[in-house]
């Protein structure tokens, strides 16, 4: 569950935020939330996980409400929402996986 806590405000490179607006200008006006899943790709891969204050800055730059921000950033298992270590091992549980020794690992 994620818990909505305030943390030390982020701060987006200007190469992130160049990134954002060239993301952003692939919808059409006023479709802005469009861009969410690609932004939050973005941070996740410039910070390595997406912190609150990181969520409530995409709220902020897509003039959203922060809890917009949080449902699809706790929905989808490719949003990290604390910390990762340094290698990040996901094994395949379907059932060709298992026909070929996913089960093992």
């Amino acid at each position: 569950m994620l818990r909505v806590e305030e943390q030390q405000p982020v701060d987006f490179s200007s190469a992130l935020l160049a990134k954002f607006d060239e993301i952003v200008k692939r919808y059409p006006e006023g479709k802005q939330k469009s861009a969410l899943l690609p932004i939050l790709h973005e941070v996740q891969a410039e910070q390595g996980w997406l912190s609150t204050s990181a969520m409530n800055r995409v709220a902020d730059y897509l003039d959203i409400q922060d809890i917009e921000v949080y449902e699809v950033a706790s929905f989808y298992t490719m949003y990290f929402l604390k910390p990762q270590g340094k290698y990040m091992l996901e094994v395949c549980r379907t059932g060709p996986c298992c026909l070929v020794g996913a089960e093992k690992l």
